[in-house]
């Protein structure tokens, strides 16, 4: 029987979690521990760091895990590396659950940067009206650039912000179109600057912009290791059946 460890803490990982549960596996659902309230699962639930690639290895042996699906978000590239890493050193099986890149349409108006630091250069021109559609957890790298008006949309409430003219408004997705829209239109954005998550929990904002004619900063993914990529519940239900 095997004993599988999902890295989540993104809509696929929920929506993994949930098959795993009524397929009755035997499984393991592991939140980083970002955000303050993370959403139940019908799995047992751990939540923070494993303290690197030793400490996800001391993990894995002490709770005889047999397979992980790396289902976190698609920028935690640092977890991971450390995932591949740690299924190499205790030869336990590695599948990746991911999601497509957003890609361009007719009608948007998208300039590509390849990093979070390359959108904060990119930012060193007047002053705008930015959706900063980046997360908490690199609000920092855009600090040199404190000319703008930044819209922030983040699932908790800051305690500091390093960007002194900011509004912040909290809320979870999945979030609409329509609500977009009229959320850049009160806050007359003319800038969203957004990491390519891709799937359509967040994608709503990209499709607002475009209705609006509103510039959009699309932050390229980071590399990640190889690995198998999967797409879907079920094909991670058959490669565990499978493998």
């Amino acid at each position: 029987m095997p004993h599988l460890l999902i890295l989540g803490g993104t809509t696929e990982a929920n929506a993994l979690s949930r098959a795993v549960a009524e397929a009755g596996l035997t499984a393991t659902y592991s939140y980083a521990g970002r955000v303050d309230m993370p959403r139940p699962q019908p799995l047992p639930t751990r939540v923070g760091g494993f303290g690197g690639v030793d400490g996800l290895c001391g993990y894995i042996r002490d709770h005889e895990i047999t397979h992980l699906v790396d289902a976190t978000h698609p920028f935690a590239a640092q977890m991971s590396h450390n995932a591949k890493a740690a299924c190499l050193a205790t030869g336990i099986e590695l599948a990746a659950l991911t999601r497509p890149e957003w890609d361009e349409v007719t009608g948007d108006r998208w300039t590509r940067v390849p990093d979070v630091a390359a959108a904060a250069a990119a930012l060193s021109g007047p002053a705008r009206r930015v959706f900063l559609a980046v997360g908490r957890m690199h609000l920092d790298a855009f600090a040199v650039r404190p000319q703008h008006h930044y819209l922030l949309r983040l699932v908790d409430e800051p305690e500091t912000l390093p960007l002194p003219d900011a509004e912040v408004v909290v809320a979870r997705g999945p979030f609409s179109v329509a609500g977009d829209r009229a959320l850049m239109q009160a806050h007359k954005t003319d800038l969203v600057v957004s990491k390519n998550a891709g799937g359509s929990g967040a994608r709503a904002k990209l499709d607002a912009a475009r209705e609006l004619g509103v510039e959009v900063m699309m932050i390229d993914r980071p590399t990640m290791p190889p690995r198998l990529e999967l797409r879907s519940s079920i094909e991670v239900l058959d490669w565990l059946d499978h493998g």
